[in-house]
């Protein structure tokens, strides 16, 4: 029987989300395997998939904040705001010093509105906005309302790049599902009037995962191993335990009239013998099924 749950992925470098995704399908020996957010290929770090009935998860892990390393470079502007796109223009960025990057980080933090990266997955019209652009065509993205809840300067240092100083930032950001990292690297470049690109980014934690969770995937070869959907969905959401009456209800799929479930947002609710029932949320007076999964 294919493994039922959650795989915290360590990905590599220069592996798209997909390639991931199909070499732990046949790891798992099923083809039901989805992830929780991709990682451009550029970046490494923490991968949420889901295999088998936990791929209904997904959805809503997606809402979960996520924690990146990252380092930021000024002075050179790329086509995808990243080091794979083509260089645009470089600049000598050595005026810029640690104080001008601290200050320019704060608007960048909290409730911001981003304009993301062109070279992206959103779609125009039906068409992913990255292959407008590689079409030839100057898309332009409108401005959408995301979370920074932390964007912390770690380190700031002057770098020579073929005779050109450009000045590299280390940073650990917070952020909202739908943020940018690369977004943030090009506006920061921007808001210096140096430009900007980012030019590593590790995913250090998607919600509740970790990399203290994660396997690469030649350790997932050796030995394979998931969160089982039951841990998954407690380590995922707010938990509530019911008695076997209220349980029942839920192994229906019924509403839980007058129950308040105290928290905003899909609540994972349990039987009595700890076997995870469903997702529900708060309706008006009464909390209903978001998913069920018995």
């Amino acid at each position: 029987m294919s493994p039922v749950g959650l795989v915290v992925v360590d990905k590599p470098a220069g592996w798209t989300s997909h390639d991931v995704v199909a070499r732990t399908r046949r790891l798992a020996g099923t083809r039901k395997v989805g992830h929780a957010g991709t990682l451009d290929p550029m970046a490494t770090g923490v991968l949420v998939l889901g295999v088998g009935r936990a791929t209904r998860l997904l959805g809503h892990l997606q809402l979960a904040d996520k924690e990146y390393l990252a380092t930021m470079r000024l002075g050179q502007t790329t086509v995808t705001d990243d080091a794979e796109g083509d260089l645009l223009e470089q600049v000598d960025a050595s005026g810029i010093g640690e104080a001008d990057v601290r200050a320019a980080v704060l608007p960048l933090t909290g409730d911001i509105e981003q304009v993301p990266t062109a070279v992206s997955a959103i779609k125009v019209d039906g068409k992913r906005s990255y292959a407008r652009v590689r079409a030839g065509e100057d898309v332009q993205l409108a401005a959408r309302p995301v979370t920074v809840s932390t964007f912390e300067v770690t380190d700031v240092r002057l770098v020579d790049v073929d005779g050109t100083p450009v000045v590299d930032v280390d940073a650990r950001v917070v952020c909202s599902s739908g943020t940018y990292v690369r977004a943030l690297a090009r506006d920061l470049g921007a808001s210096l009037g140096v430009g900007g690109h980012l030019t590593m980014l590790r995913r250090t934690r998607v919600g509740g995962f970790g990399l203290d969770v994660a396997s690469t995937l030649e350790e997932l070869e050796r030995s394979w191993t998931h969160v089982d959907l039951d841990a998954a969905a407690r380590a995922a959401f707010v938990s509530i335990d019911l008695d076997e009456s209220a349980a029942q209800e839920v192994r229906f799929g019924r509403a839980l009239t007058g129950t308040a479930l105290g928290h905003d947002g899909p609540v994972a609710l349990f039987a009595p013998d700890g076997a995870f029932l469903a997702l529900y949320e708060q309706r008006g007076p009464d909390a209903r099924a978001v998913a069920v999964f018995v």
